[in-house]
């Protein structure tokens, strides 16, 4: 594939728009659809902002901003999908609706053309069943805001040529994108990994350990990464975040690693979201107080290594069960959700045998699965080995 591969873009909230942004930047022609008049309005001025803003900041030269709008099609009928070399799905994560859309686009594309759908946690050989030739449906993950992202997961199903796996790697790549590869489990790596970064926060809180404020500075003060927990889950929404933990959980066949929390159902229920709807865990309110932390720092550091070695056995039981490598592992979580360091190059780091120790403990002091150590983990310190 080049720059005169057609990209089409099925739906034009603000991921399709994302997309459709990064194709029509890399040099392509984009057929950016969606079924709303008024939600590809929204798109064509959102981008027209967008491409303002870059102008304003000397990102952008006027020219190669009128360039790449002047390449991006706005249509409201997928027969302009026809000439596509690839169609990208950024649709609501309902797996029926997402069949529906592939039949269509199964019978308007060309044979050879890709059919990806960028879903976050949806099986890709559930969504490639719905077309005669699954072969060439495939699994291509942007993160949100996806111009702004560096990774993008791609995943290959049970039957997705591999011709088509590598066609659509090179191609992000040619975007300047990260890209990994991911088997196709329930939330890939990043929905997957990063699960109890949100689960062991939660827990903690919940059985007083500390509060709000606390485990967020903890993380942030003493464990570098960007936003806390509770902070990231108002900054997602907490109707997202809670969907995606239900989700793992039950595709999981209801693992209790990835329990969800009545914390963040009953936040989601009562229309708490977050940032979006001016409450959540936090008060986004003008004029509200939120509490401040307690700045105890081994409070703080008992918060960091009990999160963290729960993100570290998700790892590494991700390489244990070959989801992706260990460099993808560690590549999507630093690029994807910027984790200030790659979780198996931490647990080399951190120790083996104290990580290990640790879930030991854990899972004796509460009894539950949720803290059982991988085999992985367990093989690694009896042959005191590490990751890299």
């Amino acid at each position: 594939m080049d720059n005169n591969t057609i990209v089409g873009v099925v739906g034009s909230g603000a991921m399709g728009s994302g997309i459709a942004q990064i194709a029509a930047t890399a040099g392509h022609n984009v057929v950016l659809f969606d079924n709303s008049h008024d939600a590809l309005q929204r798109a064509s001025a959102g981008l027209n902002n967008i491409m303002k803003r870059l102008i304003a900041k000397g990102k952008l030269s006027e020219e190669d901003a009128s360039a790449i709008l002047g390449r991006i099609t706005f249509a409201d009928n997928m027969d302009q999908f026809g000439d596509c070399g690839i169609v990208i799905e950024a649709i609501v994560e309902n797996i029926e609706v997402k069949k529906e859309v592939f039949k269509k686009l199964e019978w308007i594309t060309e044979d050879d053309t890709i059919l990806a759908s960028n879903t976050s946690s949806l099986s890709i050989a559930s969504i490639g069943a719905a077309v005669e030739k699954p072969e060439r449906v495939i699994g291509i993950h942007f993160f949100n805001p996806a111009p702004l992202m560096p990774l993008v997961e791609i995943i290959p199903s049970l039957l997705t040529d591999p011709a088509i796996t590598l066609a659509s790697k090179e191609l992000i790549d040619s975007w300047g994108k990260k890209t990994v590869l991911a088997k196709d489990t329930p939330g890939f790596i990043v929905n997957r990994v990063a699960r109890p970064f949100y689960g062991e926060a939660i827990r903690m809180y919940e059985e007083g350990f500390a509060d709000i404020a606390t485990i967020d500075w903890a993380m942030k003060e003493l464990g570098g990464f960007r936003m806390g927990p509770f902070e990231l889950m108002d900054y997602i929404g907490n109707d997202v975040n809670y969907t995606v933990t239900e989700t793992v959980f039950r595709e999981f066949f209801y693992d209790p690693r990835y329990k969800p929390s009545f914390t963040q159902k009953r936040l989601s229920e009562a229309g708490l979201l977050g940032r979006k709807s001016g409450r959540g865990y936090y008060d986004y309110r003008e004029g509200a107080e939120n509490p401040n932390p307690t700045e105890d720092k081994e409070l703080g550091e008992n918060i960091l290594w009990r999160i963290l070695v729960m993100l570290i056995n998700e790892a590494v039981d991700a390489l244990y069960l070959n989801i992706a490598s260990k460099e993808d592992l560690d590549l999507a979580m630093t690029k994807g959700v910027n984790y200030p360091k790659g979780l198996l190059a931490w647990a080399d780091e951190k120790g083996i045998d104290k990580v290990l120790e640790t879930l030991e403990k854990l899972q004796a002091e509460y009894g539950e699965d949720r803290y059982r150590p991988s085999p992985l983990l367990r093989k690694m310190n009896r042959e005191n080995k590490t990751f890299f």
